[in-house]
C-alpha cells in the first residue's frame, strides 16, 4: 500500500510538473516574441535608412574579393543623398502639373470658314430648290 501511495503521489507530482512547465514555456515564448519586437523596434529606431547602401557595398566588395559576380551595379558618383533630392524634384513637378490641371482653360473662339468655303455655303443657302430637288423623298 505504501508502494502504491507513492506511485500515486509521484504520478501526481509528475503531472503538477507537467503542467507548470506547459504554462512556462507559454509566458517563455511571449516573452521571447515581446523580446524580439523590442530589439527589432529599437534596431529600426538607431539605425539610419541610409546605412543599408553601406552594407550592401560592403557586402558587394566581399563577393568581388571571392571572385563572384556582382548581384547589382552601384554607381560610381552615386551619394544617398541624390535619392532625396531626386524625391524633392518629383514632388515638386507633381505640384506644378497639379496646378496647371486646375487652371481653367481658355475657350477658343469658334473656327471660321475659310472664304472659298464660305462662298459655296452662301450660295447653297440662296439658292432654291428644283422641283427634281425636291421630289427626291
Amino acid at each position: 500500500m505504501i508502494r502504491w501511495a507513492k506511485a500515486h503521489g509521484e504520478s501526481a507530482q509528475v503531472e503538477v510538473d507537467r503542467q507548470f512547465f506547459d504554462e512556462f514555456d507559454a509566458i517563455v515564448e511571449n516573452d521571447a516574441i515581446g523580446a524580439y519586437n523590442f530589439v527589432r523596434d529599437h534596431k529600426k529606431r538607431i539605425t539610419d535608412p541610409n546605412d543599408i547602401y553601406l552594407e550592401i557595398k560592403q557586402r558587394e566588395e566581399a563577393r568581388k574579393a571571392k571572385g563572384f559576380p556582382p548581384r547589382i551595379a552601384i554607381l560610381p558618383d552615386w551619394h544617398f543623398g541624390d535619392e532625396k533630392r531626386y524625391e524633392e524634384e518629383q514632388a515638386e513637378k507633381k505640384k506644378r502639373s497639379a496646378k496647371r490641371r486646375r487652371k481653367k482653360p481658355k475657350k477658343r473662339a469658334p473656327k471660321r470658314a475659310s472664304p472659298a468655303e464660305a462662298a459655296i455655303a452662301d450660295s447653297q443657302l440662296n439658292s432654291a430648290p428644283t422641283h427634281e430637288e425636291g421630289s427626291h423623298q
